[in-house]
């Protein structure tokens, strides 16, 4: 089996760890083969941070927004893929479509189109940005 590279959205993340029924049987195929690279972008990071803070999410597992970091990077052994200068020309580039003026979503799709790497994504905007060069697995549910 050939090794894959993809990028989790915020909401993939938050499924997996608390409520992972809500993962369509393709993207758990993907993330259960080990042969596959799975990165998590860093604004996606500091957007479950800020939202565990705040309250606005609430995953069982997660005490702490240090626990976001760890559950990440230790328990599932995902990567952080950090924002680099072509990211940011990309997302210069990609006008606001439909209004979609989530900065974070944004510059996450810039990130997927520059690194030509599919996007795990629940979000409903995303399928928006094909037009653009967004490899996209839609998690539909």
């Amino acid at each position: 089996m050939r090794s894959e590279r993809y990028l989790i959205d915020s909401n993939i993340v938050i499924y997996l760890a608390g409520d992972p029924e809500l993962l369509t049987a393709e993207v758990e195929a993907i993330l259960r083969d080990t042969t596959n690279h799975i990165y998590v972008p860093s604004k996606c990071v500091e957007e479950l941070i800020l939202l565990q803070q705040t309250g606005k999410i609430e995953v069982k597992r997660w005490k702490s927004a240090k626990d976001i970091i760890g559950y990440i990077t230790n328990e599932r052994s995902y990567k952080i893929k950090y924002v680099m200068e072509d990211h940011l020309w990309k997302l210069a580039e990609i006008p606001i479509v439909n209004d979609h003026r989530d900065n974070t979503d944004r510059i996450i799709i810039a990130q997927a189109i520059v690194e030509k790497i599919p996007i795990i994504s629940s979000d409903r905007q995303f399928p928006n940005y094909r037009r653009y060069g967004l490899k996209l697995v839609y998690n539909k549910r």
